[in-house]
């Protein structure tokens, strides 16, 4: 099996690393091909008016390709440009914090995946939550184990499957739950700051409500310690408005 990793944490990520390793002690064919920096939360961001350059990371067994751009730009420059033989799947993680719920339209690991599925390619987010991993070769060898019994070729075209680990062991975990994302926004807000020259900044935080979450989806099974998998399909129409629609402006 020939695999693309990419992340958005950057190429020197834990949860990169810990894929890279376990792949490759598993026998696969694995080319990396991920953002240099730290690219979270860009979404599907391409870089249109910069150029990409690439480096190579050579270091203590690892070898891997560092673009200076996003987790769109390393698939899209990967997958028509860098790599020399087609993947069989795209995998992009681990990623450090869950993507659950609306997470998957701000994640750069979610769009890199998706990126993957829309070039033809079968496609794997994987994530962890919490946002401090220090070793997780356990869940990069379930990872692995998962990867090989999902029936790729049972899917419909241009799915993403989105694989989150709760932050607790893998041997403690309670086995993996199918299911849906929850449909709950972040309640977000913004602390104001001052820097150490007295001027206000403002940081991002939030809370998806817990009372608001509901039983069965993936936020909130991921709570309760199961390894969650969840097909993702990229199509927003609202095809119940479609017809409301037409028969207003048609």
């Amino acid at each position: 099996m020939n695999i693309l990793l990419t992340n958005d944490d950057g190429i020197q990520a834990p949860g990169l690393r810990a894929l890279y390793n376990g792949m490759k002690k598993a026998g696969l064919n694995v080319n990396v091909v991920a953002p240099v920096s730290e690219q979270s939360a860009v979404g599907h961001a391409v870089s249109l008016s910069t150029p990409l350059r690439v480096k190579e990371f050579k270091e203590d067994g690892f070898y891997g390709l560092g673009v200076y751009g996003t987790p769109v730009d390393c698939v899209k420059l990967g997958l028509s440009t860098l790599l020399k033989e087609k993947p069989d799947i795209v995998v992009s993680g681990i990623n450090s914090g869950a993507n659950v719920g609306v997470d998957i339209l701000y994640s750069g690991t979610v769009s890199a995946a998706t990126e993957g599925a829309l070039m033809g390619i079968s496609a794997l987010a994987v994530s962890f939550d919490n946002f401090n991993p220090v070793d997780l070769a356990d869940q990069a060898d379930c990872c692995i184990e998962l990867l090989k019994r999902i029936p790729w070729k049972k899917l419909k075209e241009k799915t993403v499957m989105n694989l989150n680990f709760p932050a607790i062991p893998v041997a403690e975990t309670k086995g993996v739950k199918v299911c849906p994302h929850t449909r709950v926004s972040w309640q977000d807000w913004y602390d104001s700051r001052l820097d150490p020259r007295g001027r206000p900044y403002y940081w991002l935080d939030g809370i998806m409500p817990p009372e608001k979450i509901s039983p069965g989806s993936d936020r909130a099974l991921l709570t309760e310690g199961y390894i969650t998998m969840t097909p993702l399909h990229f199509d927003f129409t609202d095809r119940e408005s479609i017809g409301m629609l037409e028969s207003e402006f048609e």
